[in-house]
């Protein structure tokens, strides 16, 4: 929660009882909670919290790349993860299973390159891998 809180104020962002609430909920709801997991940990601290004060909170901790916001296909809404090192994720399209990568597969070399070929300035990259976990490509064959 410190790290969180001194890049918020790093980033000249207050630090308000709200987005505490929220980073609370970020490292007490489990791996990949989803928003509305996050609203319901932040209602119970704050009742009149509204969803908007929620995402407005989430999205501005992914721009400041202090959560990732991982999009799970045929889920309700994204999940979100506190960074904890620039990672990617296996995600099954199954049950939702999520698991992360511990490196970069991206070649920096390769991005680079194709970024000046198309005069794009890149300031940060997000993949996601869609498949079946072991238990779900059992389950479908």
């Amino acid at each position: 929660m410190k790290d969180t809180i001194h890049l918020l104020r790093e980033k000249g962002f207050k630090v308000t009882p709200q987005r505490r609430a929220v980073i609370e909920a970020l490292l007490e709801c489990g791996k990949f909670p989803t928003a509305q997991q996050i609203l319901e940990y932040v209602r119970k601290i704050h009742p009149e919290i509204g969803v908007d004060t929620v995402y407005r909170n989430l999205n501005l901790l992914a721009d400041i790349g202090a959560i990732q916001q991982i999009n799970v296909r045929g889920r309700d809404g994204n999940v979100f993860e506190l960074t904890q090192g620039h990672h990617h994720h296996f995600i099954c399209l199954g049950c939702g299973h999520t698991q992360c990568l511990d490196y970069c597969p991206v070649r920096e070399k390769d991005l680079e390159q194709t970024a000046t070929a198309y005069e794009f300035d890149i300031v940060s990259h997000s993949l996601e891998f869609y498949g079946f976990c072991q238990n779900c490509r059992v389950n479908r064959v």
